[in-house]
């Protein structure tokens, strides 16, 4: 069966360097391939993405829906056949702590005016 062949991808993160490659199964989904990105994120790394939501896959310029498989994101003519497909990694940055920003927000309403119109 056409769809369930193996596909070799490799993952670029965004300082250059890569997890993979490894070999992949054409009916893997987009979030199977997340999960095993956090699972083998190095552990060096600041900032690593917590859960699926804080990373976007991009393959020739198209960000991969989590639903969707590798074979129905893929675009045969940017890829070399047998070569080792290389996706991109974004990682969204951390959220800010709302704790912080409620005491940021607190402190500039202590300096406004307190002049009244009459």
């Amino acid at each position: 069966m056409a769809g369930d062949e193996l596909v070799e991808l490799k993952f670029r993160l965004a300082d250059g360097s890569d997890i993979g490659p490894s070999k992949y199964n054409s009916s893997a989904t987009v979030t199977s391939l997340k999960e095993r990105i956090i699972a083998q994120w190095p552990k060096d790394k600041e900032n690593g993405p917590k859960s699926i939501n804080d990373i976007k896959l991009i393959n020739a310029g198209r960000i991969l829906e989590n639903n969707r498989t590798i074979a129905e994101s893929r675009l045969p003519l940017s890829e070399v056949p047998g070569g080792v497909i290389t996706m991109h990694v974004v990682v969204r940055p951390p959220l800010p702590d709302k704790n912080s920003d409620k005491l940021q927000d607190n402190s500039q309403k202590k300096g406004g005016c307190f002049c009244s119109i009459l």
